[in-house]
C-alpha cells in the first residue's frame, strides 16, 4: 500500500498543521517538527478506527503528484512548510501477520 501524503503548515508561534488530502476528517498537529511522523501515524490509525467503527471503508492513498495536481490540493502544497509520506500503520500489522 502506498503510504499517506501528510501536507504540514507552520504559523509562527504556532504548532505544526497537518492535514491528510486521502483521508478525509484527519488532521493532527504537533509542536516540534521531531513529532511529525509519530503524530501523524497516531492520526491515522484513529482515523482508521474511526472508519472501521462506521463501516465506511479506508480509502487508498493517491501518489504525491496525483496530488499535487488536484485543483483541490494544489494551493495547499505551495503553502506547506513539509510534506511528508506517511506509511499506513495498520500495514505493518499485515507484515507482522504473514
Amino acid at each position: 500500500m502506498k503510504p499517506y501524503i501528510v501536507i504540514v503548515h507552520k504559523e509562527v508561534g504556532s504548532a505544526y498543521g497537518m492535514t491528510f488530502p486521502d483521508a478525509p476528517g484527519c488532521f493532527s498537529a504537533a509542536d516540534e517538527a521531531d513529532d511529525l511522523f509519530a503524530m501523524a501515524r497516531e492520526a491515522l490509525e484513529l482515523w482508521a478506527e474511526g472508519m472501521r467503527d462506521e463501516g465506511i471503508a479506508v480509502t487508498e492513498p493517491r501518489d504525491f503528484e496525483t496530488l499535487r495536481a488536484d485543483p483541490e490540493w494544489g494551493k495547499t502544497f505551495e503553502d506547506a512548510a513539509f510534506v511528508i509520506a506517511v506509511a499506513p500503520p495498520w500495514q505493518e500489522r499485515f507484515k507482522a501477520a504473514e
